[in-house]
């Protein structure tokens, strides 16, 4: 089973995050401190229109803040169509939110575990995609859009994101899952004008074991580079330097690394820095400016605690982006 799941498993026993239901009436909290949070994959969004931060990941809810220190919620901000690829209640990773021209989009990994699309060495593969869906407000409801898929149904995608390249175009970068590959991949694909759907085919940007940090043990006890791709996001800094941040394993560590395009664009190549670009065990990150212009990195901590159970909580890191590689400062 892949790690993420295990993880998931371990969070809903815990009852420390709300991973499945879209339904169930969850209570609303207020005053929230950051680190009170059990949240996978967080994602910030800081709303200019609203003057407020709006907090999502995996689970599908939604918080609400003013100053990144105390949050209200969880919030539901998605309604899928329970007639879709989807099914009435799918499981949500990894959610994003992204304002381009006007609308709110919601870039999020979906899996429906009635529908098996694959078995790989044992593994038995359930039907999982990344989705865009749309809103006219940043608190939601995130709905559906034209298309009814974006990647093919044959093909495990996980932790979709958004960018605009340098040729405007508005494209989705997203893991091709290693469950099925058995080499993760980060690859791209061009999206409409409006976001409602997917232009030709994804092509692959770089492959897990392209790092020169992340390992494995294969079964002869070898030392291998490790499958998995996570998290893959874009930016730029202020030299215009193009990166991304990606997440894996060195062993059973969950370490984040960063790539630069030599060309500046999507297509690379993409050159990987040989040394993790923050602290073990924190990882998914992503990176946006506070409302009062300060770089920020929102990742989540990957702690086991005494029962062996993973807990994972968003924290922020300062970040310098004035040369031509990032670097992480100290947690707030």
């Amino acid at each position: 089973m892949k790690k993420k799941d295990l993880l998931l498993i371990a969070l809903i026993t815990l009852n420390l995050v709300p991973v499945f239901s879209q339904n169930r009436a969850w209570p609303i909290r207020e005053n929230i401190p950051l680190d009170s949070i059990r949240l996978s994959d967080p994602f910030i969004l800081a709303d200019k229109n609203t003057s407020a931060y709006y907090m999502t990941g995996t689970g599908g809810m939604l918080w609400k803040s003013k100053d990144l220190k105390k949050w209200t919620g969880p919030f539901r901000a998605v309604k899928t169509d329970p007639e879709s690829w989807m099914g009435k209640d799918p499981m949500i990773w990894a959610a994003e939110l992204h304002y381009y021209k006007g609308k709110y989009y919601y870039f999020a990994t979906f899996t429906n575990r009635d529908i098996k699309i694959d078995t790989v060495k044992g593994n038995v593969i359930e039907r999982r995609a990344c989705h865009v869906l749309v809103s006219d407000t940043p608190e939601g409801p995130y709905i559906p859009m034209a298309d009814p898929i974006y990647l093919p149904a044959n093909k495990p995608s996980l932790d979709g994101t958004f960018w605009v390249d340098k040729d405007g175009k508005p494209y989705m970068v997203y893991c091709y899952e290693w469950l099925q590959n058995w080499n993760g991949t980060i690859e791209k694909i061009a999206l409409k004008p409006d976001l409602s759907g997917t232009i030709g085919e994804g092509k692959v940007l770089f492959r897990a074991s392209d790092s020169p940090w992340s390992k494995e043990r294969d079964e002869n006890g070898n030392i291998v580079p490790n499958k998995v791709t996570d998290g893959p996001w874009v930016f730029r800094t202020q030299t215009g330097k193009l990166g991304m941040l990606w997440t894996s394993w060195v062993f059973n560590v969950y370490t984040q690394g960063v790539a630069y395009s030599v060309s500046g664009t999507l297509d690379g190549p993409w050159i990987q820095e040989k040394e993790p670009v923050t602290p073990p065990d924190y990882g998914h990150g992503m990176l946006f400016r506070t409302l009062e212009g300060k770089l920020l990195m929102s990742v989540h901590s990957h702690k086991e605690d005494k029962n062996g159970h993973y807990i994972r909580i968003p924290r922020l890191f300062e970040v310098d982006d004035s040369g031509d590689k990032i670097i992480a400062g100290k947690i707030l």
